[in-house]
């Protein structure tokens, strides 16, 4: 285990070197999450709906707090896979599924914080109907932070069967497009799920990439009572244990038998 903090802590800090990049993507989502807000502004004049526009607003600003977590990637093991490089860290004394586990889950976690933080404090100072609301209730609070937290490891998890399957195609652009589009779609980003029609919620509900963001911020938002978290969380779990056994079993069989590409 301390192999894997310490590959954690070398991620950490090498992401919170690039504190341009952080600032440039917090402008970036504050521009994205006020003109979304504005558009739902003007839907909701026209036509409201049954979710509060407040709750749809602080729906927004959470997206966009932790968008890093969705949609970035560990470039420099793709590089690895493409160039040949994967075969040297084959020689590592570690399983190169944890060692990669505890990389992706440094950089998603470093990239939200980082934009997450300062994005949330501006929000909650923006006039009302354009800021974040506060949560219902203390427990929906901390329920909702284990959410994201679960939601986390489901992503780090999923990150890694992408990398297992990049192994065996050495292109990963076009399934990483295909899933960066199932992602945005069905975990919230483009549309609140909350926003589907009636006769979706039953099916979206259960999907994996709900389980990332929307699910906890339906926590948060009261849309799912806390009394119903616990409903949540078993979902998170055992998609959680599925990506996990899935990855575990391409690894193993990559690292078993591994043509390598380049030189």
């Amino acid at each position: 285990m301390k192999k894997y903090l310490s590959t954690f802590r070398m991620r950490w800090k090498m992401e919170t070197q690039y504190r341009g990049a952080a600032i440039g993507g917090i402008v970036c989502q504050m521009v994205f999450g006020l003109i979304l807000i504005s558009v739902y502004r003007a839907l909701y004049q026209g036509n409201p709906q049954s979710m509060p526009l407040s709750a749809i607003v602080t729906y927004v600003w959470l997206q966009q707090a932790f968008f890093r977590m969705l949609l970035s990637s560990d470039n420099d093991l793709m590089d690895k896979i493409r160039t040949g490089g994967i075969a040297y860290e084959m020689c590592r004394p570690v399983n190169l599924y944890g060692y990669y586990y505890a990389r992706i889950m440094a950089m998603k976690l470093t990239g939200s914080l980082l934009r997450a933080i300062p994005m949330l404090i501006v929000a909650s100072l923006l006039p009302e109907g354009w800021g974040i609301g506060a949560p219902t209730s203390l427990p929906a609070l901390l329920l909702s932070l284990l959410g994201l937290t679960m939601g986390l490891f489901c992503m780090c998890a999923l990150e890694n069967i992408t990398m297992g399957i990049t192994m065996r195609t050495i292109d990963f652009k076009g399934f990483q497009a295909l899933l960066n589009l199932l992602m945005a779609t069905f975990s919230g980003n483009i549309l609140p799920l909350t926003l589907f029609p009636d006769s979706w919620q039953p099916i979206v509900k259960l999907l994996p990439y709900a389980q990332l963001l929307d699910a906890p911020i339906r926590i948060y938002t009261g849309e799912t009572p806390v009394a119903q978290a616990g409903e949540v969380f078993l979902i998170q779990g055992a998609w959680l244990c599925i990506f996990v056994a899935l990855g575990l079993f391409l690894w193993h069989r990559n690292t078993k038998k591994m043509i390598v590409q380049g030189g």
